[in-house]
């Protein structure tokens, strides 16, 4: 889709399905790529079976095995059972100048949002003194998510340079899409990335934009239809989410 063809109103996030539905381990919502790639050119998500992560950079969908190998995927070789996505247009660029911690990243990132009650699309292009990722191995379908996620491979790089792009999502929007900031990574000469766990930063750049509107679609999976998605999840969510 060219920048003429993109909907006037850019500053929506397309959910593909609740992350609940990931969470309690529906695996297999088969949802297409082409579909995915109606409503945004920049995201994150995974494929059917939980094969990987995926990150969307440049309207470019990559698949980051949990044996660290990347490869570019067309849309008629894979699905998804959870993606999120957005046509991204910052509306702001701030730029780190000089070697950052993780924790300060973060502070930054969070001091860019002038509300905790907006989604945001966040992109941060630079070079890093050290990366940390993971990615899940493919899974049997209803095996939990916090339970797959114990058994997942992490990769660690050094003085490396590449992009994180993700979201953050407002605390009270948990049941559709992972709270707080969700980031992956892809290096530069698209050979390493994954789901970031923490990150140091020699020098880059951050991209944000707003996001007011959000489009979530809901799936029509026996799975799906039959499954119980009312508990709350949000512990399971951040174990499965963040690093041990």
């Amino acid at each position: 889709m060219t920048n003429q063809e993109k909907p006037q109103n850019c500053n929506t996030i397309y959910v593909s399905s609740p992350v609940g539905a990931l969470v309690e381990g529906l695996y297999e919502e088969n949802i297409t790529f082409s579909k995915i790639r109606e409503y945004g050119d920049m995201g994150l998500g995974t494929f059917n079976d939980l094969d990987g992560e995926m990150v969307m950079i440049d309207n470019v969908i990559y698949q980051i095995r949990s044996d660290g190998c990347v490869s570019v995927v067309e849309d008629d070789e894979a699905l998804t059972p959870f993606s999120c996505v957005t046509f991204y247009q910052p509306l702001s660029h701030d730029k780190i100048s000089s070697p950052m911690d993780y924790a300060g990243l973060l502070e930054m990132i969070n001091g860019l949002f002038p509300s905790t009650n907006l989604f945001y699309a966040i992109r941060i292009d630079g070079e890093f003194s050290y990366v940390k990722t993971r990615s899940v191995p493919k899974q049997e379908n209803y095996t939990p998510l916090v339970e797959a996620a114990k058994t997942q491979p992490e990769f660690e790089f050094e003085n490396i340079k590449g992009t994180l792009a993700g979201f953050y999502t407002p605390s009270f929007m948990s049941s559709i899409n992972v709270p707080g900031l969700h980031l992956h990574f892809l290096s530069d000469d698209r050979q390493h990335g994954g789901h970031l766990l923490r990150c140091d930063v020699k020098e880059a750049c951050i991209g944000v934009q707003f996001l007011s509107d959000v489009r979530l679609s809901l799936p029509l999976t026996l799975d799906y239809l039959t499954t119980d998605l009312n508990r709350d999840m949000t512990e399971d969510l951040h174990k499965a989410e963040q690093e041990s």
